[in-house]
């Protein structure tokens, strides 16, 4: 058993959001603790796709400094 200590704000929004999801602040406590110690062990974004970023090449240094130009050339070149 933990015993702690909310500002009162903190404290009313849990009851609300309690009454609100008919379930008891215990619960909503627990459960958010428990999602937030589950998001702490999920890999991040990076370390999922860190394997792949790099990895592929266009050569081409300026697609993102000139991707609007870049891409009205393909525009056209289809069009003829």
């Amino acid at each position: 058993m933990i015993t702690l200590r909310l500002d009162p704000e903190l404290e009313n929004s849990i009851q609300r959001t309690a009454e609100f999801l008919g379930i008891s602040k215990s619960e909503l406590i627990r459960k958010s603790v428990a999602d937030y110690l589950s998001k702490l062990s999920k890999p991040n974004p990076w370390e999922l796709g860190k394997e792949y970023f790099g990895k592929y090449a266009s050569g081409q240094t300026n697609l993102s400094a000139d991707r609007k130009l870049l891409l009205k050339k393909r525009i056209m070149a289809k069009r003829k």
